[in-house]
């Protein structure tokens, strides 16, 4: 099982629609694929039209008290379960104090056969659920936007991961931009040649995945030839690369 984090030090760059549109291409792809929404904004639960609710309580779930397959929900894309957000989720902080690294993952651990990818929809935050995301996944997958304080966050989280002396592996890529611009275009290349971990594929400020509120789907359920769902596809498969 793998675990991916969309994470941001800064909001508004695409996280919860590059979660829940490449969770859903995970799925096309064959995997059998977990998005837990970690955000007490609850976009991605949303998105997926589920109630923002945690049976049991976000106390218990910390704990590993939580009988997970009454957590756990179906979603109408095929292949994919939801771990919704809920209202105490702003409690997950607090609760998570003073554990050990990993708890994310640990508390994952009795469905870790059931699934071959998890995906966190994270808060924008550096904070201790921060410090237990970085220390429970595979890879961080940061969205950037082409604006020079996007980039600036991106800095800011390498040095909070040196400082923290993680060694996760950040893979950054650019949302919503617009080709047309020469900004957009310098920050792209510029990105490219600071990061080279860098994934190549960018996603572009599309209406299509605007109208992702409007629908509550993944933009490939209700618009699939669109230039932001094609992008999706190619990030899944650059993704899924790396991973093997």
């Amino acid at each position: 099982m793998k675990m991916l984090a969309l994470y941001s030090i800064k909001g508004g760059v695409g996280k919860t629609a590059s979660a829940v549109n490449l969770a859903a291409e995970a799925c096309r792809d064959g995997r059998r694929v977990l998005l837990w929404d970690l955000d007490p904004q609850a976009a991605t639960t949303f998105y997926l039209r589920a109630k923002p609710k945690v049976r049991g309580g976000v106390g218990k779930l910390v704990k590993g008290k939580a009988a997970l397959d009454k957590v756990i929900r179906n979603t109408g894309v095929e292949g994919l379960d939801l771990l919704p957000a809920a209202i105490g989720s702003r409690a997950m902080e607090q609760l998570l104090e003073d554990r050990k690294p990993s708890r994310l993952r640990r508390m994952l651990q009795p469905v870790h056969d059931d699934y071959d990818l998890i995906i966190l929809d994270c808060p924008p935050s550096l904070s201790t659920l921060a410090e237990q995301i970085v220390s429970s996944v595979d890879a961080l997958l940061v969205p950037v936007i082409p604006t020079t304080l996007s980039q600036r966050t991106l800095d800011q989280l390498r040095h909070y991961l040196d400082d923290a002396n993680q060694d996760c592996p950040v893979w950054p890529f650019v949302t919503l931009a617009d080709r047309r611009r020469k900004l957009h275009r310098e920050i792209v290349d510029d990105l490219g040649e600071h990061w080279p971990t860098r994934l190549s594929t960018t996603i572009p400020n599309a209406s299509a995945i605007e109208r992702m509120g409007l629908e509550r789907a993944p933009v490939n359920a209700f618009a699939p030839r669109c230039a932001g769902s094609r992008a999706y596809a190619a990030l899944w498969r650059e993704i899924a690369q790396r991973l093997g």
